[in-house]
Protein backbone atom coordinates (compact mmCIF):
# COMPACT_ATOMS: atom_id res chain seq x y z
CA UNK A 1 0.00 0.00 0.00
CA UNK A 2 2.70 2.51 0.95
CA UNK A 3 6.47 2.67 1.30
CA UNK A 4 6.18 1.87 5.01
CA UNK A 5 4.50 -1.46 4.37
CA UNK A 6 1.02 -0.69 5.67
CA UNK A 7 -0.30 -3.46 3.46
CA UNK A 8 2.61 -5.73 4.45
CA UNK A 9 2.81 -8.33 7.16
CA UNK A 10 0.23 -7.91 9.92
CA UNK A 11 2.69 -8.67 12.71
CA UNK A 12 5.32 -6.31 11.30
CA UNK A 13 2.73 -3.53 11.40
CA UNK A 14 1.70 -4.50 14.95
CA UNK A 15 5.35 -4.44 16.03
CA UNK A 16 5.86 -0.99 14.51
CA UNK A 17 2.71 0.33 16.19
CA UNK A 18 3.83 -1.08 19.53
CA UNK A 19 7.25 0.53 19.16
CA UNK A 20 5.65 3.88 18.30
CA UNK A 21 3.30 3.66 21.29
CA UNK A 22 6.19 2.65 23.57
CA UNK A 23 8.17 5.70 22.43
CA UNK A 24 5.26 8.00 23.29
CA UNK A 25 3.81 6.45 26.45
CA UNK A 26 3.42 8.30 29.70
CA UNK A 27 3.67 5.16 31.86
CA UNK A 28 6.00 2.21 31.55
CA UNK A 29 6.34 -1.15 33.21
CA UNK A 30 3.33 -2.91 34.68
CA UNK A 31 1.25 0.27 34.69
CA UNK A 32 1.90 0.82 31.01
CA UNK A 33 0.88 -2.74 30.20
CA UNK A 34 -2.30 -2.47 32.28
CA UNK A 35 -3.23 0.80 30.59
CA UNK A 36 -2.62 -0.72 27.18
CA UNK A 37 -4.94 -3.63 28.04
CA UNK A 38 -7.54 -1.22 29.45
CA UNK A 39 -7.48 0.62 26.12
CA UNK A 40 -9.45 -2.36 24.80
CA UNK A 41 -12.43 -1.35 26.92
CA UNK A 42 -12.38 2.11 25.40
CA UNK A 43 -12.25 0.67 21.88
CA UNK A 44 -15.11 -1.78 22.58
CA UNK A 45 -17.14 1.15 23.89
CA UNK A 46 -16.54 2.92 20.59
CA UNK A 47 -17.91 -0.12 18.74
CA UNK A 48 -21.05 0.03 20.89
CA UNK A 49 -21.38 3.75 20.26
CA UNK A 50 -21.05 3.20 16.49
CA UNK A 51 -23.67 0.40 16.50
CA UNK A 52 -26.08 2.58 18.47
CA UNK A 53 -25.38 5.42 16.06
CA UNK A 54 -25.78 3.23 12.96
CA UNK A 55 -29.13 1.90 14.16
CA UNK A 56 -30.40 5.28 15.37
CA UNK A 57 -31.15 3.88 18.82
CA UNK A 58 -30.61 7.19 20.57
CA UNK A 59 -33.70 9.26 19.75
CA UNK A 60 -31.97 12.45 20.85
CA UNK A 61 -29.12 11.96 18.37
CA UNK A 62 -30.68 9.86 15.61
CA UNK A 63 -28.48 8.10 13.07
CA UNK A 64 -24.93 9.32 13.66
CA UNK A 65 -22.77 6.48 12.29
CA UNK A 66 -22.61 4.10 9.35
CA UNK A 67 -21.94 0.37 9.28
CA UNK A 68 -18.56 1.27 7.79
CA UNK A 69 -17.90 3.17 11.04
CA UNK A 70 -18.74 -0.01 12.95
CA UNK A 71 -16.31 -1.97 10.77
CA UNK A 72 -13.55 0.58 11.42
CA UNK A 73 -14.19 0.47 15.17
CA UNK A 74 -14.05 -3.34 15.13
CA UNK A 75 -10.71 -3.11 13.34
CA UNK A 76 -9.49 -0.74 16.07
CA UNK A 77 -10.45 -3.37 18.68
CA UNK A 78 -8.47 -6.06 16.86
CA UNK A 79 -5.42 -3.82 16.39
CA UNK A 80 -5.52 -2.71 20.03
CA UNK A 81 -5.76 -6.33 21.22
CA UNK A 82 -2.87 -7.43 19.02
CA UNK A 83 -0.70 -4.53 20.17
CA UNK A 84 -1.50 -5.40 23.80
CA UNK A 85 -0.59 -9.04 23.14
CA UNK A 86 2.66 -7.96 21.44
CA UNK A 87 3.42 -5.76 24.44
CA UNK A 88 3.04 -8.78 26.72
CA UNK A 89 5.22 -11.08 24.64
CA UNK A 90 7.60 -10.78 21.71
CA UNK A 91 6.17 -14.17 20.63
CA UNK A 92 2.71 -12.69 20.00
CA UNK A 93 2.47 -14.20 16.51
CA UNK A 94 3.12 -17.71 17.81
CA UNK A 95 0.89 -17.26 20.87
CA UNK A 96 -1.98 -15.98 18.75
CA UNK A 97 -1.58 -18.63 16.04
CA UNK A 98 -1.48 -21.47 18.57
CA UNK A 99 -4.54 -20.09 20.37
CA UNK A 100 -6.45 -19.62 17.12
CA UNK A 101 -5.69 -23.21 16.16
CA UNK A 102 -6.97 -24.45 19.56
CA UNK A 103 -10.16 -22.39 19.31
CA UNK A 104 -10.74 -23.51 15.72
CA UNK A 105 -10.23 -27.17 16.59
CA UNK A 106 -12.41 -26.91 19.70
CA UNK A 107 -15.17 -25.01 17.90
CA UNK A 108 -15.20 -26.75 14.55
CA UNK A 109 -13.73 -30.11 15.45
CA UNK A 110 -14.67 -32.64 12.78
CA UNK A 111 -17.30 -30.30 11.31
CA UNK A 112 -14.68 -28.47 9.26
CA UNK A 113 -13.41 -31.69 7.64
CA UNK A 114 -16.98 -32.87 6.98
CA UNK A 115 -17.86 -29.53 5.33
CA UNK A 116 -14.77 -29.58 3.07
CA UNK A 117 -14.84 -32.55 0.68
CA UNK A 118 -11.23 -31.79 -0.35
CA UNK A 119 -10.09 -32.30 3.24
CA UNK A 120 -10.65 -36.02 2.96
CA UNK A 121 -8.52 -36.35 -0.20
Amino acid sequence: MDEHGASGDLWDSIGRLQAWLDAHRAHGGADGLLLRVLKLSEEVGEVAQAVIGATGQNPRKGTTHTWEDVQAELCDVVITALVALRTMTPDAREVFTAHLERVTARSLGGAEAAADPAAGS
